[in-house]
């Protein structure tokens, strides 16, 4: 009899896990559909760097710390950072407007009524960006390097990787949570939106952490986004190996399982309590 159940529910994660396939090909098709979004997404990041770019022309690169003994250029700094930051907050947002979408089309508690289970369902509204996010942050680093003659190098896919594998656990970990905050307050998108700034603009994605004040300093160090971001450029800038990728990962790694526990049961307790009160629907 065990062993049927746990057939079962092996049968039952596989059929749930299965389904991603259908989230995948939905965003596929509502993101062809709306072509002036996704090339709305690319000019601002381009925007972004093309302002970097004069910025840091009035910055000296001696002020900035040095990667594998290269001293990197404001843009080759700020452009990693850039990056890194639109992962975190893609997914944070994503998962905010899917929670905010089925809400004001009333069909949010018929979603929760279904089979599937609810963090089946949550991931199937940020896998496609799971996806597309690392792939189009690849292509904008690559498309950077050509036409700006950065000096990006793509040797340590390894080390980068590693380091990316540790990271994206924790921001699903962050999106459970910003789920649960959606499902309780019905508008605290906002305050995960954020939290997700605050750690993007305290991790040195745009400058040094060492021009922060000293308070700030010890938080920046102890960002988890900090980590990722360091390692993340230590692989496109410096010579990262695979120790310290690593290490890397295992400094990041504690922060992902503390923010995915916290998202399952800040997600698990926002659903029991929405369902008890019959409000799951409400807006």
């Amino acid at each position: 009899m065990t062993q049927r159940a746990a057939a079962g529910h092996f049968e039952g994660a596989w059929e749930d896990l299965r389904k991603l396939g259908g989230f995948i090909r939905r965003d596929f098709l509502v993101l062809i559909s709306y072509r002036v979004g996704f090339l709305s997404d690319w000019f601002n990041l381009l925007v972004q760097v093309l302002i970097l770019y004069f910025v840091g022309r009035l910055i000296d690169p001696s002020t900035l710390p040095e990667y594998g003994g290269t001293q990197p250029s404001y843009v080759e700094f700020a452009a990693v950072g850039i990056a890194v930051g639109s992962l975190v907050q893609a997914n944070l947002a994503r998962v905010m407007a899917a929670i905010r979408s089925e809400q004001l089309m009333g069909t949010l508690e018929m979603v929760f009524l279904t089979p599937t289970a609810p963090t089946t369902v949550l991931l199937g509204s940020v896998v496609y960006d799971l996806i597309y996010v690392p792939i189009r942050t690849v292509i904008f680093l690559v498309l950077l390097t050509v036409l700006l003659d950065l000096g990006f190098s793509f040797t340590a896919v390894g080390p980068l990787v590693l380091v990316l594998l540790a990271f994206i656990p924790f921001l699903w970990g962050l999106s459970l949570i910003g789920a649960g905050s959606m499902l309780t307050f019905r508008r605290g998108g906002g305050v995960a939106g954020i939290v997700g700034l605050v750690l993007v603009v305290a991790s040195g994605s745009y400058f040094p952490i060492s021009v922060l004040p000293s308070w700030l300093q010890s938080f920046a160090e102890a960002n988890p986004v900090t980590v990722a971001v360091d390692g993340v450029r230590e692989a496109l800038l410096g010579t990262a190996s695979a120790s310290d990728a690593i290490s890397d990962a295992t400094t990041i790694l504690p922060y992902a399982v503390v923010a995915l526990a916290v998202g399952l049961v800040a997600l698990r307790l926002a659903l029991h309590r929405e369902r008890r009160r019959g409000t799951l629907g409400t807006y």
